[in-house]
């Protein structure tokens, strides 16, 4: 609780926010876990459309405000061939009726239910949504994809790294 007197932890923030910097070089520091999640990076995204991967890899890091991934990843997806236009209304998919296909958007829908995990459990309908437009081995490297995301989210999120930095 605060008062008058107290100051909030964003009056104790700096005005651009925390100081960003990286914490330490945990790949560096871990090089077993690194090459460890460089092979399961690669294994989970066989088979799956590069474009798709990397739109679930921007919205997961969208999630887990992870920059460094944000600005990874929307590079990678320029190359990829997104364009603009679809990347600029990622954060709001689901209202950007048109610009999505079905399977991007059960894929999107299970990268936010997979990420946020705010009840618990991804819901029966979203997992169903999921697999009525993936085979089943598709789903399954699409789950592996999207928690692989989601854990160098947490790696560059904990240590800080820095968009544009290696």
């Amino acid at each position: 609780m605060t008062n008058a007197t107290t100051p909030t932890a964003a009056q104790q923030a700096p005005a651009a926010g925390h100081q960003h910097g990286p914490r330490m070089r945990w790949a560096k520091l871990a090089p077993e876990v690194y090459k460890a999640m460089i092979g399961l990076d690669a294994a989970a995204k066989k088979g799956l459309d590069p474009t798709l991967v990397e739109l679930i890899n921007i919205r997961a890091s969208q999630l887990n405000k992870c920059a460094f991934c944000l600005h990874m990843h929307t590079g990678d997806a320029r190359k990829a061939g997104e364009t603009e236009e679809r990347l600029a209304l990622l954060a709001a998919w689901e209202e950007a009726v048109g610009f999505f296909t079905d399977r991007e958007r059960a894929a999107l829908a299970l990268t936010e239910a997979i990420t946020v995990l705010t009840d618990g459990f991804v819901p029966d309908a979203v997992y169903a949504q999921a697999e009525a437009v993936f085979e089943e081995a598709e789903l399954a490297q699409l789950i592996a994809q999207i928690t692989t995301i989601n854990a160098w989210n947490r790696f560059g999120v904990t240590t800080r790294l820095v968009p544009g930095q290696v």
